[in-house]
């Protein structure tokens, strides 16, 4: 028997800094850069603290959203349908369900002829 050369699993997102993919550290600076709006908006009141967390508070946001998956937990049945799924996907297609609004109106049409 010979030894065999098994590659590796390259599917995977690429990772920078070890924490961040590349998806995580998009949506974190979004955050970041929402989050920057009110550190300026505070700063100009003379809250620059106030402005930094609440800066850092919309960068963990983005982080997460961008980062995290949702567990599949046997006994919650929403995650049985979304488990596994990041929540940036989830996200999306919301959007695009709302999005596309179309209402459907259902009734009940008689076609038998009363006597």
């Amino acid at each position: 028997m010979g030894t065999y050369y098994i590659p590796r699993n390259y599917k995977g997102e690429t990772r920078i800094l070890y924490i961040f993919s590349i998806k995580s550290l998009i949506t974190t600076a979004i955050g970041a850069g929402i989050g920057a709006l009110f550190l300026f908006l505070f700063s100009a009141l003379a809250l620059k603290t106030v402005g930094i967390v609440i800066m850092a508070v919309f960068a963990i946001i983005g982080y997460i959203i961008g980062a995290v998956k949702i567990p599949t937990v046997v006994s919650i049945p929403v995650t049985k349908k979304i488990g596994g799924e990041s929540i940036s996907e989830i996200i999306i297609r919301y959007i695009k369900f709302k999005k596309n609004r179309k209402i459907y109106t259902y009734y009940e049409s008689n076609t038998k002829e009363e006597k």
